[in-house]
This record gives C-alpha cells, sequence and structure tokens, in this order.
C-alpha cells in the first residue's frame, strides 16, 4: 500500500458502502452521484458501462472534490489510462485484470480487482483490497470462510446485494460493501440513515 493510496483505502472502510452506479444514460448517473454526495456518502464508483462515463466520471471529479470518485468494470489498460486521465481516484474490475493491475501500480493508484475463489480473492487483497463478484451466489457465509484462510484481508463483496443487507455482510467481516440498483430505491438518506451510513456532505 502506498501513501497515495492508503488515504482511498481508508476513505473506502470509512464509508462502509462503495456505491455501483450504473445506468443507461450519462444524465441519470449524474443526478445519482449528486443524489449520494447530497446523502453524506465519501466514496462513489461510477461504472464504465454508462455511455459517456469518461464525462461523468470527469464532471463528478470536478464538482465534489471532496468525494473520492473511482471507475468500475475496468477491464483494460486503455480504459484504465482513460479513467485515471478523467481524475478517477480507484479503479475497479469484475475480475482478475493483470492489465489493469499493472496500469494502477504505475500510477500509484488503488486497484479493487475482483475475484470469486479463494485464490482470486486473497491474490487481489494482497495487492490492498479485493472485490469478491458476484456476492450474492455465495453470501456472508463464504466470506466468512474466506476470511478464516486469509486473516485481515480487505474484501467489498458486490453484486446483488441490496442496502437492509449491508449489515449482515459487515459483521461477516466485509471491509465495505458494494451495493448497486438498490440504492437508488425509496428515501435514500433515511435508508441509510437507518443504518447509521451517510451524513452531511
Amino acid at each position: 500500500m502506498s501513501e497515495t493510496t492508503e488515504p482511498v483505502v481508508e476513505a473506502v472502510g470509512r464509508t462502509r458502502i462503495l456505491p455501483v452506479v450504473r445506468t443507461q444514460t450519462a444524465d441519470h448517473a449524474h443526478r445519482l452521484v449528486t443524489t449520494l454526495v447530497t446523502a453524506g456518502i465519501g466514496v462513489v464508483e461510477v461504472t464504465a458501462t454508462i455511455p459517456g462515463w469518461s464525462e461523468v466520471l470527469e464532471a463528478a471529479t470536478a464538482e465534489y472534490p471532496l468525494c473520492v470518485v473511482g471507475a468500475g468494470t475496468i477491464t483494460t489498460a486503455v480504459a484504465a489510462e482513460q479513467a485515471l486521465e478523467r481524475g478517477a481516484r480507484f479503479l475497479v474490475s469484475p475480475y482478475p485484470a493483470p492489465e489493469v493491475r499493472s496500469v494502477a501500480a504505475r500510477a500509484r493508484t488503488l486497484f479493487i480487482e475482483g475475484g470469486f475463489t479463494p485464490s482470486e480473492v486473497a491474490a487481489a487483497a494482497s495487492q490492498g483490497v479485493a472485490k469478491l463478484f458476484p456476492a450474492h451466489v455465495a453470501g456472508p457465509a463464504y466470506l466468512r470462510s474466506l476470511l478464516a484462510v486469509v486473516p485481515g484481508a480487505r474484501v467489498v463483496p458486490t453484486g446483488g446485494i441490496p442496502l437492509d443487507d449491508v449489515p449482515r455482510w459487515l459483521a461477516a467481516g466485509a471491509f465495505a460493501v458494494g451495493v448497486g440498483n438498490d440504492l437508488f430505491s425509496g428515501d435514500l438518506p433515511e435508508r441509510l440513515a437507518s443504518l447509521g451510513i451517510g451524513g452531511s456532505a
């Protein structure tokens, strides 16, 4: 872990959720980022599956400099370089991505690398933070089993996790929990407050 990545790691752990913004349009994505920041969330992941994702990323980093904005679903070196050029503070992949790992290492940027098997998660965690994906397939019990053999690993389960299940994953040892579409149903500030997450931006 470098001096440049550790503050980002700390921000992810402090926030306890990693909001995954994945929408059909750039305008919708921008609105969701605004909703999250207004709700007091200090870390946001903008995915590269959004049309115009790099513009959304650049706008978010400019408008919300106190928010740690990263780029998700990054699987190639080209996408990684583009994300960093637009201001991404961290990169996320859904599965092992050596090309992205190399780019992130050169840039001293946090890379939350995806994996599912014990060997994949352990390898990713050894570099800093691992993403367990798709987490809903296995559940919190699987995370507990992983952490039993890789104690101290920082793991962010993501994929199909509703906001109300975040406490279960945290109790199982998750460093933070990735939540996507379910973040944007109902009154987000109220739902986050009920879980003790968020606050003033």
